[in-house]
């Protein structure tokens, strides 16, 4: 299933030299790992605040794309750099939904969405994370297939937090979009348990 994640290791080569001279910096991988959860509940507290002002959401997908980096950096700082550790496995994915469940909850601050549409996704984005992860417990590999993987969240929650700031996406139009991730969201956690099966099995 074509997921954005695919795209990661060109995402990654493009910032390697960035990542390199975090090392020398003495950067370590779980330092940038949290950094990136902190920087969400930041980012979230602040749109939240100031929903009323649509263009204060412009400030969520500028922060998805700096958050974006900051996970393919703590990767590769942790692969390429020897800094993997049991520690850093836990932040990493805790970090992720932490920070998904801050952005996300932000869109109950507007009036004209369904909060229940929300909560909705904020279960399910935690779900297909958790079903990627119990890949590992059959013995196959953290599964991260699509449709609606964390990397396609971070695209389309960034795509209509631009078109709100921009006045461009009318309001009474989220809950429709809200209900298709949730079912890309349901499909992505049948296609994450399916293939970690599949996988096992190999």
């Amino acid at each position: 299933m074509l997921s954005i994640y695919q795209l990661k290791p060109k995402f990654q080569a493009l910032l390697r030299p960035l990542t390199t001279s975090l090392y020398h910096a003495k950067i370590t991988a779980n330092q940038v790992t949290v950094a990136g959860c902190l920087g969400s509940i930041i980012v979230a507290l602040i749109v939240g605040m100031l929903a009323a002002y649509q263009w204060i959401f412009c400030l969520i997908p500028i922060w998805m794309f700096i958050r974006m980096a900051l996970n393919a950096i703590d990767g590769m700082l942790a692969r390429e750099f020897q800094q993997k550790s049991d520690l850093g496995a836990y932040l990493n994915e805790i970090g992720d939904v932490i920070s998904d469940i801050a952005l996300m909850l932000v869109f109950i601050q507007l009036d004209d969405v369904n909060h229940y549409l929300v909560i909705m996704v904020v279960l399910l984005a935690f779900l297909s994370e958790y079903s990627g992860v119990l890949g590992i417990m059959i013995g196959a590999s953290r599964r991260y297939d699509g449709p609606m993987g964390k990397s396609d969240r971070a695209f389309v929650f960034g795509a209509i937090c631009f078109g709100i700031a921009i006045h461009l996406l009318p309001l009474d139009w989220i809950n429709s979009l809200l209900w298709i991730i949730n079912i890309l969201l349901i499909y992505t956690v049948i296609n994450r348990i399916r293939n970690g099966l599949r996988q096992a099995k190999k």
